[in-house]
């Protein structure tokens, strides 16, 4: 995976990736926000289960959740251009659980 250099007024910061890292699924999240953070609560919702269960909370500034929306905005462009497009369902089609706009 290629490095990008930072943007004229940004610094690099190395990321340390802790091998006891577990990745988490989520098919569900939850967008909450007050006037200083917002708050993505991931979830997963399992077929005939009556509930979800929240695997990890994510806390940020709304700066920073604006600058997320960018970042994955980018990053699903260049994965269509490579991929091809994602397609939606259509509001009169069931949609996947969990992630509505």
């Amino acid at each position: 995976m290629t490095k990008k250099s930072p943007l004229p007024g940004q610094r690099q910061v190395n990321v340390e990736i802790p091998a006891e890292l577990d990745a988490i699924y989520a098919n569900f999240v939850i967008v909450s926000h007050s006037a200083s953070e917002v708050v993505l609560d991931f979830a997963r919702v399992l077929p005939n289960a009556p509930k979800a269960k929240v695997h990890a909370r994510i806390l940020m500034t709304p700066l920073n959740a604006k600058m997320l929306l960018r970042a994955l905005g980018e990053n699903l462009g260049r994965y269509e251009e490579k991929y091809g497009e994602i397609k939606l369902p259509r509001e009169e089609e069931e949609r996947p659980i969990g992630f509505r706009h």
